[in-house]
């Protein structure tokens, strides 16, 4: 503006003595010449620089987080569904802090067991890896790699491959299991990684939620209200919690009450907890004992999300095997979660003849 202003008042003086020249004079004199600078150097103004970018170029699908180092080969793993036991004889477990997405479910007795998804960080061996149950093919369809465990009834094996979903199974004859000398058998059964990934030709997952950037932007921040504990009963031998850690900005796992950890003492955390309520259903003994099947494909209902230090509650579906998780507000809005890990906790509030809580504080 200042360089404007300039040049007009210059151009106003030239023309005042053009027109000067112009006018007949009375009496000659010397011809007086003005030379302007048309272009006068103006000082340039330091601007501050532009804010950053909080989207990464490239992002891992499944948590969000910056993929840029990554290699291609590494871009293009598929995701390894493993079933993890988490039963009080199987805990610590291996490498579970490492998994992307882990969904907790309800299974015999009350007891949960574990679906750790794999892809962004693929380390050598993890377990104890236990048997299938027949909703786990719809839990994790749709990030679409294997279905990976140890064990489970013919007509839950037959069900899954019939639904097309690729399995890896210690049962039939894969590689890659391994027992344990810390803990007695069944709970001592891991699994190399590197062999599974092996074994499967699966393409990479895709992004199954959304994802805020930055993590200030996450609907349970924007919309929330404010959350520090989170206490979970499924039953008497399943009472999860979850405390939100301030100086690492995650939350923190426990297990009745106990700091949830790995076997090289990392506890357990997460970025995002997302509670969903789910009816189970016990299926016939027709072929094998009945067991609890928590319904998901097809179904929707209701649950909660915490982000950060808040929480909202919020609506879920899921069309079916292969279609992801959707998260909405109340509203209809979708959720955008924050990059991270994410955990998932399954908890029935129908089929199963006793009452379970969620109560975030």
């Amino acid at each position: 503006m200042t360089s404007t202003r300039i040049a007009g008042t210059l151009a106003a003086a030239i023309a005042a003595m053009t027109l000067a020249a112009c006018s007949p004079a009375s009496e000659s004199g010397p011809t007086t010449t003005v030379s302007i600078d048309s272009s006068p150097e103006v000082s340039a103004v330091a601007l501050p620089p532009a804010p950053e970018d909080p989207v990464p170029s490239i992002a891992w699908p499944l948590t969000g987080l910056d993929a840029s180092d990554a290699t291609t080969a590494e871009l293009s793993r598929p995701a390894l569904s493993i079933k993890i036991e988490n039963s009080a004889a199987a805990r610590p477990q291996e490498n579970l802090d490492k998994a992307d997405v882990v969904f907790e479910e309800y299974v015999e007795a009350g007891i949960s067991r574990l679906i750790a998804v794999y892809q962004s960080d693929m380390p050598e061996s993890v377990g104890p890896i236990r048997s299938m149950r027949p909703m786990d093919r719809n839990i994790m369809g749709s990030f679409g790699g294997p279905l990976i465990f140890s064990g489970a009834q013919p007509r839950f094996v037959s069900a899954t491959l019939a639904s097309g979903q690729d399995i890896i199974t210690q049962d039939v004859g894969d590689y890659g299991f391994f027992r344990t000398t810390d803990k007695s058998a069944p709970h001592n059964l891991h699994g190399y990684l590197a062999s599974f990934l092996e074994q499967t030709d699966a393409d990479a997952p895709e992004r199954q939620w959304e994802i805020a950037y930055p993590a200030s932007e996450a609907t349970a921040q924007l919309e929330g209200t404010k959350a520090t504990e989170i206490d979970i009963y499924m039953s008497g031998y399943s009472q999860p919690s979850w405390t939100w850690d301030r100086t690492d900005q995650v939350w923190k796992r426990y297990e009745s009450g106990v700091k949830h950890v790995t076997t090289d003492g990392t506890q357990l955390s997460a970025t995002n907890v997302v509670m969903l309520w789910v009816t189970v259903q016990y299926t016939s003994s027709d072929g094998g004992s009945s067991v609890p099947e928590t319904l998901v494909a097809g179904r929707s209902g209701e649950g909660y999300v915490v982000t950060g230090n808040r929480t909202i509650p919020i609506k879920w579906s899921k069309k079916g095997q292969y279609d992801p998780f959707v998260l909405t507000t109340k509203d209809g809005d979708d959720v955008a979660l924050a990059a991270g890990q994410t955990w998932f906790e399954l908890i029935p509030n129908a089929g199963i003849g006793r009452a379970t809580s969620i109560d975030i504080s």
